[in-house]
C-alpha cells in the first residue's frame, strides 16, 4: 500500500521520497478516547494512510466538513489540538464535543449548509486543508450549480497551496449516475469535474479506500452495506462479506498562482 501511495505522489510530481512516519497521528488514532465501534471501522477507513496521503500536519488549520457523528473528529481533534486548529463545518455532535473537554475543547464550530448557501466556516485564504468524507454525494440532487458553489466556497477558504481531501462512495464509470445520486455512489470523474470547475488542480488519487468486492449495485444502495445494513437481515451475510463501500480518495490543491 505504501508503494502505491508513493507512486501516486510521484506521478503527480509532488514528492520524491516517502512521507516520514507521523507518530502524533498514530497516537491520535490509538487514543483511548475513541469509541470501540469507531476503532472497529479503521480496517475499512484507513485513517492513517488516508490523512497521510492528504499531507496533514499537526500545525495546520483544518476544516472537516459535516463531521456529524465525529468519526474523523475523534482523530483530528487531539492531533491538531496543541499546534493546529480544527474547524467543524456544519453539523457536529455537541454531545461528543462536551463529553471530553481534554480532547475537544478547542474544536471551533463553523457554518456549512450548501442548500442554503451558508459557507461561513472560515475566512478567505485562512485554511491549510479542507476534508470531506463521504459527503459530496449528498449534494448532487441540488444540481451542478450548487455543487460548484460548494467547491468554490471551499476553494475561497483555502490558502494558496492549500489542500482539499475528498473520499466518497465510487460508482463505476460504466454505470449511470442519476441526477440525485440516489444510490449514494457517484462517479470519480464527476467529483474531479466539479472541483476543477472551482479552480482546483487534481494533485493525486489513491486506492487506499478501494474495495474490489463492492460492485455498487445493491438493493437500497450503499446503505445496504455495513455499518448501516439498510436491508436488515436480508442478505446480511453477503453484505458483511463485502464490507464497506468502494471509495475514491482524491487530493486537490489550490494553485499558488
Amino acid at each position: 500500500m505504501k508503494r502505491f501511495i508513493l507512486a501516486t505522489l510521484l506521478a503527480a510530481g509532488l514528492a520524491g521520497t516517502a512521507q516520514a512516519d507521523d507518530t502524533q497521528l498514530r497516537a491520535a488514532i490509538a487514543g483511548s478516547h475513541r469509541s470501540a465501534a469507531n476503532v472497529a471501522r479503521d480496517a475499512y477507513r484507513h485513517p492513517y494512510e488516508t490523512l497521510s496521503f492528504f499531507g496533514i500536519k499537526p500545525s495546520m488549520t483544518v476544516v472537516e466538513l459535516l463531521p456529524e457523528g465525529g468519526w474523523y473528529t475523534e482523530i483530528l481533534a487531539p492531533y491538531l489540538r496543541q499546534d493546529g486548529k480544527l474547524i467543524g463545518g456544519g453539523l457536529i455532535s455537541k454531545t461528543m464535543l462536551e463529553s471530553n473537554p481534554a480532547v475537544y475543547d478547542k474544536v471551533v464550530r463553523g457554518g456549512f449548509n450548501p442548500p442554503k448557501a451558508i459557507y461561513n466556516f472560515a475566512a478567505p485564504n485562512s485554511v491549510d486543508m479542507v476534508l470531506t468524507f463521504r459527503n459530496v454525494h449528498n449534494f448532487v440532487e441540488l444540481g451542478d450549480d450548487k455543487v460548484k458553489d460548494m467547491f468554490k466556497a471551499i476553494y475561497t477558504s483555502l490558502k494558496p497551496g492549500g489542500v482539499l481531501g475528498v473520499t466518497d462512495h465510487r460508482l463505476p464509470e460504466s454505470m449511470p449516475q442519476d441526477a440525485k445520486a440516489s444510490s449514494g455512489y457517484i462517479h470519480e470523474s464527476y467529483v474531479i469535474k466539479m472541483a476543477e470547475s472551482a479552480g482546483f488542480k487534481l494533485a493525486g488519487k489513491s486506492e487506499i479506500n478501494a474495495n474490489p468486492k463492492d460492485n455498487a449495485d445493491h438493493k437500497g444502495g450503499v446503505w445496504a452495506l455495513p455499518p448501516t445494513f439498510a436491508n436488515r437481515d436480508e442478505d446480511r451475510a453477503k453484505y458483511q462479506a463485502i464490507g464497506e463501500s468502494d471509495r475514491m480518495t482524491l487530493k486537490f490543491v489550490k494553485p499558488t498562482m
